[in-house]
């Protein structure tokens, strides 16, 4: 049926997974939706409102609801990644209490809230046993959100980028209809897609920036122009000869650096 109601999609998200037994799928969680409420339930707003309503999902912090350090125990705080694209309900009893809580370099990070017992799983502990696949999401959660936070320059603009932001959202992991965008930002008004690569940048990434560019053009940018940034730690040769007949996309490498400082010892 239709939503005549216009119950926010959260709502319908939280609801749809209160009627499925165990985990869930993102796929199978939209699918009833939609035979709920009917096919015009945008897909881009269902993926953002399990994304945010999961206690511990990293990227929930983009989300406005969000954006504050709190304990998980209110209405937009229900459901719990069991692995890449699956969910179950979120039962504190079972998963432990989470928080979204300021680290001590000031960024936002979910986290199991201080003061839960000893046997309960750490971060760390639940992406391992839950899921290897989860594991390296996080880390590319991690890498990603470093990178929003320091922006890179490029070459031959003077202009720096500035992180994309809307009223209910900013710019990291920016849900499209086509997919999710790693990074949006913008520069003198044009429009900036970051696709970020753990490791080697295979050259179907140049078909994936692709589609996310004419997306953003056609839904955001009008007659700004779109550029493509593909940035790893290894850029293949076959992805540098395919780059070269796309004007608009630049590749980047990254290098990561550990520095270890000795501690003083008291006594």
């Amino acid at each position: 049926m239709n939503n005549g109601s216009k119950k926010p999609v959260w709502q319908m998200v939280k609801e749809a997974v209160q009627q499925m037994n165990g985990e869930c799928t993102y796929p199978a969680i939209k699918a009833k939706i939609r035979s709920m409420y009917g096919d015009d339930v945008n897909d881009s707003s269902m993926t953002c409102s399990i994304i945010s309503g999961a206690v511990n999902h990293p990227s929930r912090i983009h989300y406005s609801e969000n954006k504050k350090p709190r304990i998980s125990d209110t209405p937009y705080d229900y459901l719990f990644n069991t692995g890449r694209g699956k969910v179950v309900r979120y039962e504190p009893e079972k998963h432990g209490v989470w928080e979204i809580a300021k680290a001590t370099d000031g960024d936002l990070v979910v986290r199991l809230a201080d003061g839960v017992g000893e046997n309960s799983p750490s971060v760390v502990e639940t992406i391992e046993v839950t899921d290897n696949a989860y594991g390296m999401f996080a880390l590319e959660a991690h890498l990603r959100d470093y990178l929003a936070r320091n922006l890179p320059k490029l070459p031959d603009h003077t202009a720096p980028l500035t992180l994309y932001r809307t009223d209910d959202r900013d710019g990291v992991e920016f849900q499209t209809d086509v997919g999710p965008i790693d990074i949006l930002a913008t520069s003198s008004g044009d429009f900036y897609v970051l696709e970020l690569k753990l490791g080697r940048g295979p050259d179907a990434t140049l078909g994936q920036i692709l589609r996310y560019m004419g997306w953003v053009k056609e839904h955001l940018a009008g007659e700004k122009k779109v550029y493509g940034v593909i940035v790893a730690s290894d850029i293949g040769q076959k992805l540098r000869y395919a780059a070269t007949q796309v004007p608009n996309v630049r590749l980047m490498e990254y290098d990561l650096k550990v520095d270890l400082r000795p501690v003083a010892l008291h006594g």
